[in-house]
């Protein structure tokens, strides 16, 4: 993967993780009281917030689609942990608890991202933001289909896939947008 692909991923995860940091100060780890198939509607909520701003070319509210986006990769790996933690029911952790579970998920998805880009090349640098948008609101309808299927698959990946994919679109996104901002 290019050093440049890896240092403007970095800088996402970067700003997201220090967003997540603070939000889990402020409001402590609320979100475990959600369950899977709530989070991936927020992250629903997100992404058709961001796809109606594109159309529209206009917006009422003052969170920018990138802070759109961001939500989308931290409620992604926020969806990650919980799988991992399906069996812990505790409500409150502690940051330093979750800080492991963020870094490795965000590895893993980085992995992922590296092994796809070794066989596509960079072709989502041609993309554009809006079409990247609709990959993610078509992987959030995979995503729920595959919760109101009890998570059964016959020839799909699992969830888990969809919600790395909907982080690297993401990150894809921010990235792009600030090439954009700079042109």
């Amino acid at each position: 993967m290019r050093t440049q692909t890896v240092s403007e991923y970095n800088q996402v995860i970067s700003l997201c993780k220090e967003l997540f940091k603070k939000k889990t100060i402020d409001y402590g780890t609320a979100w475990r009281i959600l369950r899977i198939p709530s989070i991936t509607d927020q992250i629903f909520i997100k992404a058709q917030r961001i796809r109606s701003i594109q159309e529209k070319g206009s917006q009422k509210i003052g969170d920018t689609i990138q802070e759109e986006f961001i939500g989308i990769i931290n409620y992604c790996l926020i969806a990650l942990i919980q799988l991992e933690m399906k069996e812990d029911d505790r409500l409150e952790l502690d940051y330093t608890e979750l800080e492991p579970m963020y870094d490795k998920w965000v590895e893993a998805t980085r992995g992922l991202l590296e092994n796809k880009n070794h066989d596509y090349g960079e072709a989502w640098r041609d993309m554009r933001v809006a079409s990247m948008t609709d990959i993610i609101l078509m992987k959030l309808y995979r995503v729920k289909q595959i919760e109101d299927n009890q998570g059964k698959t016959l020839a799909s990946e699992g969830v888990e896939a969809n919600y790395q994919d909907m982080i690297n679109y993401s990150v894809f996104c921010l990235i792009r947008l600030k090439e954009e901002q700079h042109a």
